[in-house]
């Protein structure tokens, strides 16, 4: 945990021997899970609330059903995405974002900003 007096993480480390300072090792592995095919999608549809499986398919269109359940898995085993089921006839399976997952939600949304101004 950081203190007062230690300074605010940034995506940059210490300086190499070179003198160059070398890419956060957590910030690229943030950045590498994040930036999946389709998992930036599946994170902003699931901002605005739980959904099921197929309509995270209906509202993320061109998205497989195979790599959306590969996706849902790895975030699942991030803890960013938990699966609920809902007993009854048929069971009812849900997908919604933790609160590690919900954290993610500035960085989404300033991503989402920035696409529209310059892309």
């Amino acid at each position: 945990m950081r203190t007062a007096a230690s300074p605010a993480p940034d995506a940059l480390s210490q300086a190499a021997p070179d003198g160059l300072r070398q890419c956060c090792s957590r910030y690229h592995r943030a950045v590498e899970l994040v930036g999946k095919r389709w998992t930036g999608a599946i994170l902003l549809v699931l901002l605005e609330g739980p959904l099921r499986f197929c309509e995270i398919t209906h509202v993320v269109p061109a998205l497989s059903d195979r790599l959306l359940s590969e996706r849902l898995k790895e975030l699942e085993a991030e803890d960013i995405v938990e699966r609920r089921v809902y007993d009854g006839s048929p069971v009812r399976v849900e997908y919604a974002l933790t609160e590690k997952g919900r954290a993610l939600e500035p960085a989404l949304r300033a991503l989402k900003s920035w696409s529209h101004s310059y892309l």
